[in-house]
């Protein structure tokens, strides 16, 4: 069965650095694009990140540019967001999502990590 798995949530200190990783499974992984989404509290979801099908494009959230790098590797399957400098405001449920490219365009999400900034 297709399975997103996220790890690597948790709390860590403002100016910290918080690695998310997400193993993919079930379908062809190189055939989507991947993409990170969170969604604080009492906010709507939004794009942090995404990375193309063989991770040589990639777009940011424009308070995330310069902290947050998206990379994947094809052949574990998975996609990690790599955070730095991490800020009170990037508190939230972190979600990974694949969307396929080719002749599919099925969309699969994960059930979300959450990560908490605080001292």
């Amino acid at each position: 069965q297709v399975q997103l798995v996220e790890s690597g949530g948790g709390l860590v200190e403002p100016g910290g650095s918080l690695r998310l990783s997400c193993a993919a499974s079930g379908f062809p992984f190189s055939d989507y694009s991947m993409s990170w989404y969170r969604q604080a509290s009492g906010k709507e979801r939004e794009l942090v990140a995404a990375v193309s099908i063989h991770g040589t494009s990639t777009i940011y959230l424009d308070s995330a540019k310069g902290r947050f790098t998206v990379s994947r590797n094809n052949s574990k399957n998975t996609v990690t967001l790599d955070m730095n400098s991490v800020k009170a405001e990037d508190t939230a449920v972190y979600y990974c999502k694949a969307f396929g490219q080719r002749d599919t365009r099925k969309t699969y999400w994960g059930q979300g990590t959450q990560v908490t900034v605080a001292s």
